[in-house]
């Protein structure tokens, strides 16, 4: 009964060469194994964007951006709008004076409304940029992704006013963050 059994899997085996070979090999041995990293724990990368919230960003040095922000691979600043509609060729003008040039300015907004993309886009175009018109979330991974690739981008934020799918436990790390924030001691 075993010698039979026994038997049967040579069998198999010498039937199926290649099943057998791969049975006892890793999958993800050798040349294009699949691999992750993580771009926005690299220093090297330069600035990131780790979470968005209604009130600013989180950035993968700690930093946390109140409102509105104008972030480089290197640089964060204030940008000073507060919504889609305050965007003018004049609150875009900081982007095209930039040197080295920007390849690209990702445009994150927090409205939806198609008109006021096409607005914001044909000013950004006329201001000589060369930029993508995105909601603030699909801005913030575009801009770390373009950023992580070495690419000389921008980004010109602002923070969404509604974030959907939030959940009580989003509200309760909120609330931790305001608290830890506004109870940390100035250093000076």
């Amino acid at each position: 009964m075993l010698s039979n059994s026994i038997t049967r899997a040579k069998i198999i085996r010498s039937a199926t060469p290649l099943l057998s070979l791969v049975r006892g090999k890793a999958a993800y041995e050798g040349e294009g194994k699949t691999t992750v990293r993580v771009i926005n724990q690299e220093v090297d990368s330069g600035l990131m964007i780790d979470t968005y919230a209604t009130y600013g960003f989180k950035l993968n040095n700690g930093l946390t951006v109140l409102g509105p922000m104008a972030i480089f691979p290197k640089t964060v600043m204030s940008w000073q709008v507060t919504t889609a509609e305050e965007i003018t060729e004049e609150s875009l003008r900081l982007f095209k004076l930039l040197e080295p040039k920007i390849d690209l300015l990702v445009i994150g907004l927090d409205s939806n409304e198609r008109t006021t993309w096409d607005r914001v886009l044909k000013m950004a175009r006329a201001s000589g940029l060369n930029a993508e018109v995105l909601p603030t979330d699909h801005a913030c991974s575009t801009f770390n992704f373009l950023n992580s690739e070495g690419r000389s981008v921008a980004g010109a934020l602002i923070p969404p006013s509604i974030i959907a799918n939030i959940n009580e436990d989003d509200m309760l790390h909120t609330k931790m963050h305001y608290h830890d924030i506004f109870n940390k001691p100035l250093s000076g």
